[in-house]
């Protein structure tokens, strides 16, 4: 197995680096490592953020030594793999288009497909949470169809309601909280991804999975005002 290549990051932070690419892969191999240091915690290591293709370890330098700490962040990251457990998937409604995905129509022209078929494709994959980004419980999805992919838009909007989602390049995610975007807008869910002061605050995790369950405007209404009431409104079904 290759070995990543580390960067340090300050004084307090190492970057495990496993490519260059957005790739299940590769991802697998950072979601595998931080596992494995929540399994048998370092001594020192004070929080891991996984990403696309890199695992960011930080560190008390008080607490540890740089260099066996790097020295043991490359033995777990190049050893055998045990059977992983099977992540949580969640069943995540979503309404598309009108209202909530301003943009569907003309992605969907732009793959040659009819705004129903595009909606049906986008929902029938079964995603990854690669990573959690950009805005606080901002999930950013792998295994998107590539007859969906498109580039992002030109001119960014400024404001994009909280929760949408949306498709940028060959990537998918689910919003969190009202912010600007490039990304173009297929719908919405009425979950809420981030919510202070819930138990959790953060909805998705990265390795979770994700299947997208398409409900009406009407249907989004009733899931919303459960969701303003403390309800996840999302289902785990694994």
């Amino acid at each position: 197995m290759t070995a990543p290549t580390l960067h340090p990051c300050g004084d307090s932070a190492i970057s495990v680096d496993f490519g260059n690419v957005i790739d299940a892969g590769v991802n697998a191999r950072v979601m595998a490592l931080d596992r494995a240091l929540a399994a048998d915690p370092v001594p020192g290591v004070v929080e891991c953020v996984p990403t696309y293709r890199a695992l960011l370890v930080q560190f008390d330098p008080l607490a540890t030594d740089y260099d066996v700490l790097c020295a043991r962040l490359l033995t777990l990251a190049t050893a055998p793999r045990d059977a992983e457990a099977a992540p949580r998937r969640w069943r995540v409604p979503v309404a598309y288009g009108g209202d909530h995905g301003a943009d569907l129509d003309s992605i969907a022209a732009h793959a040659g497909l009819t705004p129903a078929d595009f909606v049906a494709a986008h929902a029938a994959a079964v995603y990854t949470v690669m990573m959690i980004g950009f805005l606080p419980g901002f999930a950013y999805l792998g295994g998107l169809d590539p007859r969906l992919a498109r580039p992002r838009r030109d001119v960014p909007r400024a404001r994009v309601p909280a929760a949408s989602v949306s498709i940028g390049g060959a990537q998918t995610a689910i919003g969190s909280v009202e912010g600007p975007s490039g990304w173009h807008l297929i719908g919405r869910t009425p979950a809420r991804p981030f919510q202070p002061g819930r138990d959790p605050v953060f909805l998705f995790g990265a390795g979770d999975e994700v299947v997208f369950a398409p409900v009406s405007a009407r249907e989004w209404d009733a899931l919303a005002a459960r969701a303003a009431a403390g309800d996840l409104v999302v289902e785990r079904i694994a």
